[in-house]
């Protein structure tokens, strides 16, 4: 008797549309068809096959990775958003800060009563007013 697993999440289950790929992978593979291609034979004749060839590669490969990798079930894309927004958008920890009411107030009593500061302004502002 066959005996065929099914899995216990069917939300992580893709479907796959053609050559047991999804439609992400066969959009990206094909744009990489579409520009690494016609790259590669415009410049085979200039810079050789070897170093057209490996400068395709480098063109194709950022096609090939937004087809492929996936962490935590999110595509590249958002990862790399994810990350731009952590290091550059919002870039490190906020700092929590209060302002301490009563030092606040120690600073005051302080100024009038050890330095004499209010006494002084009260008279200054007397001179001015008199």
């Amino acid at each position: 008797m066959a005996y065929v697993q099914v899995p216990k999440d069917l939300s992580k289950v893709k479907t796959k549309v053609l050559f047991s790929l999804t439609r992400r992978q066969l959009l990206c593979f094909t744009l990489a068809g579409i520009v690494g291609i016609p790259f590669y034979l415009l410049t085979k004749g200039i810079l050789g096959t070897t170093l057209s060839a490996m400068i395709m590669i480098l063109i194709i490969l950022p096609f090939f990775l937004l087809a492929m990798y996936e962490k935590d079930g999110r595509p590249l894309e958002k990862v790399i958003w994810d990350i731009i927004q952590a290091r550059i958008i919002r870039p490190g920890i906020r700092v929590y800060r209060t302002e301490n009411l009563y030092r606040w107030i120690h600073d005051q009593i302080y100024e009038r009563e050890v330095l004499g500061l209010d006494r002084q302004n009260d008279r200054k502002n007397d001179r001015a007013t008199g």
